[in-house]
């Protein structure tokens, strides 16, 4: 016997029908002889007619008063399910967040989950029923009913997959598992078996709406298996999986995140303490910034750039002016109407020549870059939005991933590891802290950067398949905003590559008319862990102790699940040790 917890998303219940259909497929699994817990989202479009109904009282309802109204659309749909179960005969109890005992913080409209009880399903579950939960929902210390905001049914089904030690979830959704991009941009999108939940991660956070960030970031950081099924069609979806049983594909996936605002920060001074001024207070309002591009200071200053969430331009630029004035900065930029192209493979790591091969790709297609930023699995660029599908379908089909082979051995979910009560316990305190894994130092790199590059279409590419023709290994890239027509591109490879990369740099520079310079020998820094971009203070705690430390940071790149920045080779050792401080690791 297994226990198994279900999701059905919306468009798997979106009328009585589509209701009885689902409730099938639970009591499919209950005569199996498994335990079932099933979630259920709100009906249909009832999320959107409720919002309209609070819009139709008043221009600016309380949050409180939100979470109030939107909780009901998932508690008509839990009724309904267990009706259309009692009626198959079998029996079935719907329960609110409070009833099952979903425990989060205050914070109206996206709360976060602190603990879970599974006193009351446990019993249910022990009497042979199926246990019909809202998603979407909890209650604060103060018995408030809170919304968990975007995607919060997939984090409630994983969230009580792993308080309930289950052996699977199955996340049942509109389409039949994840694809290699969204099939509603590029019809050839293919499908995989599998995929790790970095990758993952890094996707749903990118704007792969199968599943959202949060519910993965559980599913990673308590080992919860997870399986992505049609609700319409039988067929095996995907099962996304620990990295060591996914198959290390250079590339697995593309992403597209549309609504992508860019703000940038002339001439700030490039001293200790300027990113963390920015960062701090924007971590403050509550904001989490995702890419975050400080390019290679130069004349005693350094422009910084980073993206946040088209809805948060306005705060964000509120701050950013306010903290530009108390640096003596120079101009603040903005531009809302971009979008974050992105390329996701474990296997990334390893292979050479995926970032020229992708800028090509994107040149070829006629789209210019306006920033980079990479980690070791993923590769990002910002684009102009319109030009956003160009750049998905150039990248997909650079990479062959129309005809990807997803097949694998490796598509079978792991079992989940069984613990010892007090320590699951223990573990679930604050589900939804930051949870972060390591941080390494890496002082076998040299920097080097090209200045006054002329911003045109291409220069990445041509850039980077000169380097890649070389023989060279690159690991970060970073390409900053570009300022008067002129680009900043600046990359890392092993200290004893430098003499050649300098050499292939400067033949590069001397025919597009840029300049280069170079650090022989530099500290990286890898923050890795879960949740580093959905918390919006991870930023603040990375840059507050070099900062207090007078240690510089001389380059950023970010990603879902690590954050890199490069500091002086002699500050290595120093802010490995600060960082460890700061993020609980020593």
């Amino acid at each position: 016997m297994a226990r198994v917890v279900q999701k059905f998303g919306g468009t798997s219940v979106a009328d009585p029908q589509k209701i009885i259909a689902a409730a099938r497929k639970a009591a499919a699994r209950r005569a199996a002889g498994d335990e079932v817990v099933v979630v259920v989202s709100a009906m249909g479009k009832q999320t959107d007619v409720l919002v309209d109904l609070a819009r139709q009282i008043t221009d600016s309802p309380s949050a409180r008063e939100m979470d109030m109204l939107l909780s009901t659309g998932e508690q008509v749909s839990v009724s309904l399910f267990a009706m259309a179960l009692q009626q198959q005969g079998h029996r079935a109890v719907s329960l609110t967040g409070g009833q099952i005992g979903i425990r989060t913080d205050s914070s109206h409209t996206r709360a976060r989950i602190q603990s879970i009880s599974t006193d009351h399903v446990n019993r249910l579950l022990a009497d042979g029923a199926i246990v019909i939960a809202a998603g979407f929902q909890g209650f604060d210390q103060d018995g408030n009913i809170t919304t968990l905001g975007r995607g919060g049914s997939d984090t409630t089904a994983v969230a009580l997959a792993a308080v309930l030690e289950a052996d699977c979830c199955e996340i049942y959704t509109d389409v039949d598992g994840i694809y290699t991009t969204d099939p509603r941009v590029l019809p050839e999108a293919s499908r995989l078996d599998s995929i790790s939940h970095d990758e993952m991660l890094e996707l749903a956070s990118l704007g792969a709406g199968v599943m959202h960030s949060r519910s993965i970031e559980f599913a990673k950081k308590f080992g919860v298996p997870v399986v992505v099924r049609s609700s319409f069609a039988e067929g095996p979806g995907t099962a996304i999986v620990p990295a060591e049983r996914a198959v290390p594909r250079p590339v697995s996936g593309v992403a597209l995140a549309k609504s992508e605002a860019r703000l940038t920060l002339e001439g700030v001074p490039d001293q200790p303490g300027s990113s963390h001024a920015l960062f701090a207070r924007l971590a403050a309002a509550g904001i989490a910034v995702d890419m975050i591009i400080q390019n290679a200071g130069h004349g005693g200053t350094a422009n910084i750039s980073f993206t946040v969430p088209e809805d948060d331009l306005e705060a964000a630029l509120a701050i950013a002016g306010k903290v530009a004035n108390d640096l003596g900065a120079g101009n603040l930029s903005h531009n809302q109407h971009l979008a974050k192209v992105s390329v996701v493979g474990l296997g990334m790591a390893t292979a050479e020549g995926v970032a020229g091969q992708m800028f090509a790709a994107i040149s070829a297609a006629g789209v210019n870059v306006h920033m980079i930023t990479t980690s070791e699995i993923k590769i990002s660029v910002l684009v102009d939005r319109n030009d956003a599908s160009r750049a998905v379908a150039a990248a997909h089909q650079a990479f062959g991933l129309e005809a990807a082979d997803g097949h694998s051995a490796n598509a079978t979910p792991l079992p989940i590891a069984k613990s010892d009560p007090l320590e699951v316990v223990r573990r679930l305190e604050g589900m939804e802290d930051l949870a972060i894994e390591g941080c390494q130092l890496d002082t076998s790199q040299a920097l080097v950067s090209f200045l006054d590059l002329p911003d045109t279409p291409g220069v990445a590419a041509d850039v980077f398949a000169e380097i890649a023709q070389a023989g060279l290994f690159v690991d970060m890239i970073v390409q900053s905003f570009p300022q008067a027509g002129l680009a900043e591109i600046s990359f890392t490879v092993p200290a004893a590559d430098r003499d050649r990369a300098i050499a292939v740099a400067q033949g590069i520079a001397a025919t597009r008319g840029g300049r280069v310079t170079d650090v022989p020998h530099v500290a990286k820094l890898s923050i890795t862990g879960v949740g580093i971009r959905s918390h919006a203070g991870v930023a603040d705690r990375l840059f507050a102790p070099l900062a207090e430390a007078g240690i510089n940071i001389d380059l950023v790149s970010t990603s879902e699940v690590r954050v890199n920045v490069i500091v002086a080779a002699e500050a290595g050792e120093r802010s490995l040790a600060l960082l460890q401080t700061a993020f609980e690791l020593d």
